[in-house]
């Protein structure tokens, strides 16, 4: 079987995956949501951390339950690093530096999942399992709570209340993320991934001397670093490592668990707001721009240009040979048009075009479709800028879902696209022109550039995925990358649930023959248009410098 069928044949299959889990999945989290039971380990919780599920919260209260949790999980988990050397089962690693300790803990809990550090040579397993995995889980519900605060500001009206955060978070963790990860974590282990405490050991003698693994409770970490849209790797080479991703099967598993929550997500929306075929529009324009990307990425990177090329049958530089070409394009775009960041290639080796569809993947928002929660709310946000566009064209006052788009939401909306790529060239700007900074790139020129631009690109839009060309671990990029993350996390969040309490005071438009049908192919193509327009108009200089001009000499 050709390399090029065989990716071809994989993306069908992840593809038939993911249409047989999306209604039944997107129909349990619309239970969960709305159901007013609670069950009794809930119970326990609630009574635990203070909180009165019942109690229905404006925007505001919510932003505040938002903040306020995550603040806590950054004070903690920076805390629980700073205490390694002195832990049990910390594996004789020494305490993790501030600047480094401060960069996890704004990572983790932003859901980025940056690292800048080898995960096996820095932390022990009280870190890993008891910090960085609890961030797994609650940092992904905490963007399905905000998902669906917006999604209640659509679908009610003549009040400013959003719901409950904590009954929110509590729910998503508890009936959708745990079970969940017990089963992937059982299918993983069955694949060959490990799971244990053991420590550091020796596997044999090699040239130089013995090489050393390390244990780990590895395979339930890893179901929910790709299920929660997370990405960080237990050991350095992330989802490239066979403890970690041992077969071509885990591997395209591993990208079904990637994806399977967002686009859910979007039959949830459908029926939260008694319209399945505006989440049918919405799953519509994601799994366009997701296709199309995957198909231009196998492109660029099967393409042959040279001997070298032709003899490895494309671009495997940087590539596991267990899962090839086709695969190793399947997850880079699914891992870069999520929030994910997990990786198992090196980016750095794609071709220039290849690292420029991964750049603007996360360049997009992260909508196609996007991280769990934040792919669905930004995909919501770039609808209500393309009714927008629709009411400015025809002259007519802008409408979604029978709510009104009026000056506040618009610059409410046009707030939330503007903020990441503010972060991204700022902070990038301010890298290539500072004297000590550049010296971490290990390339020159273009591609040099876009190590830079990927990782401020990564960092703000909570992707985590590394370029893998440039030296993160220095106080510069630590602290920088470190308040991007957490910048580009919440201040969207501010807006988002801004916007939310807005719609939900509105009392319902009722539906006219000039009212622009949002569930139509027209419409879905207007959104798609708006999201690339956008993005690119934003980022086009920037792309230009890097990975456009490299694609173009080579």
């Amino acid at each position: 079987m050709s390399p090029v069928l065989a990716g071809v044949l994989q993306l069908l299959a992840l593809t038939a995956a993911l249409a047989l889990a999306y209604r039944p999945l997107g129909d349990h989290m619309a239970r969960v949501y709305s159901s007013g039971k609670h069950y009794r380990p809930e119970k326990w919780i609630y009574k635990a951390i203070g909180a009165d599920p019942t109690a229905e919260m404006r925007w505001p209260a919510y932003l505040r339950g938002v903040l306020a949790f995550s603040a806590v999980g950054v004070l903690f988990l920076y805390a629980l690093q700073r205490a390694q050397g002195i832990l049990p089962g910390s594996l004789g690693f020494r305490a993790i530096d501030p600047d480094q300790a401060f960069n996890t803990a704004a990572s983790f809990v932003a859901n980025t999942n940056w690292q800048s550090y080898a995960g096996e040579q820095a932390m022990g397993h009280v870190v890993q399992t008891g910090g960085l995995a609890v961030q797994n889980f609650v940092s992904a519900a905490v963007g399905m709570a905000v998902a669906v605060a917006l999604v209640r500001g659509f679908a009610r009206s003549r009040t400013g209340e959003l719901g409950n955060f904590w009954t929110d978070l509590v729910r998503g963790t508890v009936r959708i993320l745990l079970p969940i990860s017990v089963i992937g974590a059982i299918v993983l282990v069955a694949c060959g991934a490990i799971q244990n405490f053991a420590g550091i050991h020796g596997v044999g003698q090699f040239v130089g001397g013995t090489q050393q693994w390390n244990g780990g409770a590895v395979a339930s970490q890893e179901v929910i670093k790709e299920l929660g849209t997370n990405g960080g790797g237990y050991f350095n080479a992330n989802s490239a490592h066979p403890f970690e991703n041992p077969t071509p099967f885990s591997n395209l598993f591993e990208v079904f668990l990637i994806l399977v929550i967002p686009f859910a997500l979007t039959r949830t929306f459908g029926r939260m707001v008694a319209s399945l075929r505006q989440g049918y529009a919405i799953l519509a324009t994601m799994a366009t721009i997701w296709l199309a990307f995957t198909a231009l990425m196998m492109w660029t990177e099967f393409a042959h240009h040279g001997p070298a090329f032709e003899v490895a049958g494309g671009a495997m530089e940087g590539k596991e040979t267990r899962f090839g070409i086709g695969a190793s394009a399947i997850f880079s775009v699914a891992t870069t048009l999520t929030s994910t960041g997990a990786v198992n290639s090196f980016h750095s080796s794609f071709t220039g075009l290849g690292g420029g569809i991964q750049l603007l993947g996360m360049q997009l928002g992260e909508i196609a479709p996007g991280g769990v929660g934040s792919g669905l709310y930004g995909m919501l946000i770039m609808a209500v800028i393309a009714v927008f566009l629709a009411g400015l064209m025809v002259g007519r006052t802008p409408e979604y879902l029978g709510k009104k788009i009026g000056t506040r939401e618009i610059k409410l909306a046009a707030c939330y696209i503007l903020i990441t790529p503010a972060l991204v060239l700022c902070f990038t700007a301010a890298a290539m022109a500072l004297p000590t900074p550049p010296h971490s790139m290990l390339n020159s020129g273009a591609h040099g550039f876009s190590e830079v631009l990927y990782a401020y690109t990564s960092g703000a839009n909570n992707n985590g995925s590394a370029f893998a060309g440039l030296n993160a671990d220095t106080q510069w990029y630590n602290s920088t990358i470190g308040i991007a993350m957490l910048l580009g996390r919440f201040l969207p969040m501010v807006f988002v649930l801004a916007l939310a309490g807005s719609l939900a005071e509105q009392k319902p438009v009722p539906e006219t023959a000039g009212t622009l049908r949002t569930d139509k192919p027209l419409y879905t193509g207007l959104l798609a248009g708006t999201i690339l327009i956008v993005t690119g108009l934003t980022y086009f200089p920037a792309l230009a410098l890097g990975p456009l001009a490299e694609g173009l000499a080579s």
